[in-house]
């Protein structure tokens, strides 16, 4: 069966409780988008499925998986979005939902590593509890930016299992002198939007478009041992740990200076030239940040500076 047929099949046989369609009409569409248009695949089959869930008037997380069941993965091993994935995994850390559409967001584990999850609000799912171990049944994957994660819907099973899942270790320990902080840190907005993380240029969402946003902390930093540069990644709870600077300050600092970049400049200010290890998995090309120690005393902070903007 063509790489199409397979896509054509599967989604048909998600919409065969919605919608009348046959994969032939599916690999149809799918022929056209990619041999006339040259979408790639995964984009063709995303605009079919969004089309077909537009037809049948039905949200994302009403749609299962398939009657046929789904395989058993495991959380390293998912490298496609839109694909429905069962999965048995212990609940290694839960996180403050930004929004009121989440209803829970954290991190889960197994024997291959960690991954991040959300469950909806609207999907009115058991609680899981960090620590414990489940079998999630249907949870579809998503990517953002070669990140992958996995979504809890409405038809997601959970069952809570006496035994506990070990989890690997995927965490990665990098350290340098910390020569840079990118664009796109300090005090940021992020899309409202549910289970939208993106953070917005000039009021815009990528996805969704002009949008009020919530404010948010991170640092993208730069380290650099000698060798080679490392990227990292510090969310809110790491970036006020690093700076001592809470969000509620780093609005009022933006809201005298009428300018959100003085929260970015004063973090740089404080941070460039000095040396860190930095602990935590890797996503990507980042290593997020779950520990951190400050190791040395600061070098040249402007030699540092012009290195980095050479790279």
């Amino acid at each position: 069966m063509t790489d199409l047929r397979t896509h054509a099949a599967e989604i048909a046989e998600q919409f065969s409780d919605h919608l009348d369609v046959s994969a032939d009409e599916v690999e149809e569409r799918l022929e056209s988008l990619v041999s006339e248009y040259r979408v790639p695949v995964d984009e063709a089959r995303r605009s079919v499925v969004n089309s077909y869930l537009d037809e049948a008037g039905i949200d994302r997380d009403e749609l299962g998986g398939g009657a046929g069941g789904n395989e058993q993965t495991l959380l390293n091993d998912i490298d496609e979005d839109e694909q429905w994935v069962d999965v048995t995994a212990k609940v290694v850390e839960l996180w403050e939902p930004r929004s009121d559409a989440i209803a829970q967001v954290g991190l889960l584990g197994d024997e291959s590593g960690r991954m991040k999850f959300v469950s909806f609000t609207t999907s009115e799912l058991p609680e899981l509890e960090e620590g414990k171990s489940y079998a999630l049944g249907n949870v579809v994957t998503d990517e953002y930016q070669g990140n992958f994660s996995v979504k809890l819907n409405r038809t997601t099973s959970i069952t809570e299992l006496d035994e506990e899942v070990e989890v690997g270790d995927d965490s990665t320990s990098v350290e340098g002198a910390l020569v840079d902080i990118q664009s796109g840190s300090g005090l940021i907005k992020r899309c409202p939007e549910e289970g939208c993380t993106r953070v917005l240029q000039n009021g815009r969402c990528s996805e969704h478009g002009n949008v009020e946003g919530e404010f948010d902390l991170r640092i993208k930093a730069v380290l650099d041992d000698g060798t080679e540069v490392h990227e990292v990644i510090f969310n809110r709870e790491m970036t006020e740990e690093l700076t001592g600077i809470e969000l509620d300050e780093a609005k009022q600092m933006a809201m005298d200076a009428l300018d959100t970049t003085i929260v970015e400049e004063e973090m740089r200010g404080d941070l460039v030239g000095y040396y860190y290890r930095v602990t935590g998995p890797t996503l990507g090309r980042y290593v997020l940040a779950n520990e951190f120690e400050r190791l040395r005393d600061p070098t040249d902070a402007e030699e540092l500076l012009i290195k980095a903007r050479s790279m």
